[in-house]
């Protein structure tokens, strides 16, 4: 939320933008930690183009690659996106993810 503060003093006009900081009451907590299994993966370029393309996602802030598990393990911010939204951005860069249960 932002608001704009306008102030005339001596003929003088200035305005600043005030953004509102969330108090603790109003901030929930809504990280996620995933781990997908990921096909495809069979070159040492391949976790490479897999983390880009989870990167890429809005709202990840963490992706580990496992190489030899085949695993991407992904923290997230569940009010910006979803497992199925970064599993979706894996299969586009041509490695299916699935997550693991």
């Amino acid at each position: 939320m932002q608001k704009t503060l306008a102030l005339a003093l001596f003929g003088l006009t200035a305005a600043a933008s005030l953004t509102a900081v969330p108090t603790a009451a109003q901030t929930v907590a809504t990280e996620q930690t995933v781990t997908f299994a990921i096909d495809n993966m069979t070159c040492a370029l391949c976790p490479v183009t897999v983390k880009r393309a989870m990167e890429g996602v809005a709202g990840v802030r963490v992706v580990e690659i496992d190489f030899e598990a085949r695993t991407a393990t992904v923290i997230f911010d569940t009010a910006a996106t979803s497992a199925e939204a970064i599993a979706a951005a894996s299969a586009n860069a041509g490695y299916p993810a699935r997550a693991k249960g």
